[in-house]
């Protein structure tokens, strides 16, 4: 058998080809997230906003958010508009679950095991939760209506994975910034290879739950 040697333009389509799949599938973008002094923020929120048209959002299915030793588990959960969250309590004693926020408002007044319908998050923002019965419950809800969002861990970092090429608007949120001192959008060009974005964000002391 005799092997024929590559072409140059068998590379070359094969170098195309893997550079569409690549776009097809779409970049990562890597953001650092930190407070005024350059300090990591963990969880923190980070969300990609097309500048033109929007991106097709689906509700997430199975979100849970329990309540376990007078705690509110987990004390931050990230949806996608349309969401529907569940509120098992496992306490032996009841709990008053409610919010005030704008973006949801709701009360599940005093109740053991589960209620028997979840919770739908519909309009983009931030909720924060707390308990009627026990004051030092507090939580926050993160309501994003793009399916480009990540969290970030102990090391302020957050990826966004699938971000196809386009023009972006890149927001940060988290628990200590003060209502009216949001960040404004950052603009963010993504094409198809991974791209590296830092925000820093006002943070204030006591924001958190």
């Amino acid at each position: 058998m005799r092997l024929r040697p590559s072409s140059p333009i068998r590379h070359g389509l094969c170098a195309v080809a893997l550079s569409l799949a690549a776009a097809a599938h779409g970049a990562a973008v890597n953001v650092a997230v930190t407070d005024p002094a350059g300090r990591a923020l963990v969880d923190a929120v980070v969300m990609l906003e097309p500048v033109s048209g929007k991106a097709a959002v689906k509700p997430m299915a199975g979100i849970e958010i329990s309540q376990s030793k007078r705690q509110f588990h987990p004390s931050l959960t990230v949806v996608t508009v349309g969401t529907p969250v569940t509120f098992p309590n496992f306490d032996t004693v009841r709990h008053h679950v409610y919010s005030f926020s704008p973006v949801k408002t709701f009360e599940l007044k005093l109740y053991a095991g589960v209620p028997s319908a979840p919770v739908v998050f519909d309009q983009p923002g931030a909720a924060v939760l707390g308990c009627n019965i026990h004051d030092r419950m507090s939580a926050w809800v993160v309501v994003v209506d793009t399916p480009y969002f990540a969290r970030t861990g102990a090391d302020g970092r957050a990826r966004v994975e699938g971000v196809p090429p386009g023009s972006y608007r890149l927001r940060g949120w988290h628990a200590g910034v003060a209502p009216g001192q949001e960040l404004a959008p950052q603009a963010l060009a993504i094409g198809p290879a991974d791209t590296s974005a830092g925000i820093q964000l006002p943070v204030t002391a006591g924001g958190a739950p």
